[in-house]
């Protein structure tokens, strides 16, 4: 028991440390914070790996590093839904882990991967994306107003940068989760 628990406590250090890397590396920087890059990726393969709980605990650890690292602070509550409540939002594909790993385990992992990671990907990434639409229709809606839009969908259309990551984790997904299952999956 005690031996797993250090073993998942070292995954979760080891995720939030490769996606605070990956927050650096960014493919398209946002005017008013947020970024097209990787940083939900260590997220989701641990999640996919090890459960809701284990990704949910990393993807908010993950948000509060990244608030230190680069802090955009406007008030509490956006503070709370653009960081921790945002990433932990990732850690959602850990529903979809026991299919992953059941599926995996039979040797099925292209069904697995369509069945089990692209859905358990689907629902961290909108999860993400609903918080970070909510914190801006609750606290950037001026910026909406100012371009004259309706602030539900100035919110909905800038954050659609999460969206654009996700899709972008697919392919690297597919390539890093099958072995990392493989080498690492067994508990």
């Amino acid at each position: 028991m005690t031996g797993s628990r250090v073993r998942t406590g070292v995954e979760i250090g080891l995720t939030v440390a490769l996606s605070a890397v990956l927050s650096f590396i960014a493919v398209w920087q946002m005017p008013q914070g947020g970024s097209v890059s990787f940083v939900m990726l260590p997220i989701f393969v641990l999640a996919l790996m090890r459960g809701p709980l284990v990704g949910v605990s990393a993807g908010a650890l993950y948000g509060v590093v990244d608030f230190l690292l680069k802090p955009y602070f406007f008030h509490p509550a956006q503070v709370a839904l653009d960081y921790p409540i945002a990433y932990a939002a990732c850690g959602l594909a850990g529903v979809f882990a026991a299919r992953w790993a059941s599926q995996s385990l039979r040797g099925q992992k292209g069904s697995a991967f369509w069945s089990a990671a692209v859905p358990g990907l689907v629902l961290g990434a909108a999860g993400r994306y609903i918080a970070h639409v909510l914190s801006g229709l609750v606290f950037f809606s001026s910026y909406a107003v100012e371009a004259g839009q309706a602030p539900l969908l100035y919110s909905a259309a800038y954050n659609s940068f999460v969206l654009v990551s996700a899709a972008a984790c697919i392919p690297l997904l597919a390539a890093v989760l099958p072995p990392l299952q493989k080498q690492f999956g067994e508990s």
